[in-house]
């Protein structure tokens, strides 16, 4: 035989495997709230973005106008590979 019946856990052995409830992760994110007002971290987010912060601009944008649409492709012989990023309308070609 392929043994294929010994690939997961049964119900039993290993119960921390997997993904962990829905429940969970709304109560770590009750924690969170409780311990510093999403109002303040916006405003910290704001004050970096102005101070000129990359990864504090990049995060802004990605929460303002949504990840870029990548592309992935093949090159091939005497061929490049373009990029096109659209952000609100405007269209950025790498």
């Amino acid at each position: 035989m392929d043994n294929r019946k010994n690939n997961g856990a049964s119900k039993g052995e290993n119960r921390g495997q997997g993904r962990k409830p829905k429940s969970d992760e709304i109560a770590m994110i009750e924690k969170m709230d409780a311990t510093l007002a999403p109002i303040t971290v916006w405003q910290s987010l704001a004050a970096k973005v102005e101070i000129g912060d990359t990864m504090a601009i990049k995060c802004w944008l990605e929460y303002r106008y949504g990840k870029p649409k990548q592309l992935i492709g093949l090159v091939t012989e005497n061929e490049s590979l373009e990029q096109v990023f659209k952000i609100g309308g405007i269209e950025i070609k790498l």
